[in-house]
């Protein structure tokens, strides 16, 4: 059965603003100020995890560490000149 020329352009309506409804939302989905955002949320919610917490404290002492090795070798350095 063919189509009328109104069920036609009735389904090219219905498609136009499905499409504009996808692009709105690929729109928003793409604002770079809601990724930073959702960005700086999700790391705050990691680092008030337990695992986060972890996370913090290991690489803390990893940096504690090198630092302190740092200084005794330049100490070290600096007595044999």
């Amino acid at each position: 059965m063919a189509r009328s020329p109104e069920e036609i352009q009735r389904e090219i309506n219905n498609a136009r603003e499905a499409l504009a409804g996808t692009l709105d939302q690929l729109v928003e989905r793409a604002n770079p100020k809601r990724i930073v955002d959702s960005g700086k949320k999700s790391v705050q919610d990691f680092l008030k995890s337990p695992k986060g917490r972890a996370v913090v404290a290991a690489v803390g002492g990893v940096v504690i560490l090198l630092v302190a090795r740092r200084i005794n070798l330049s100490i070290k350095n600096h007595r044999d000149d």
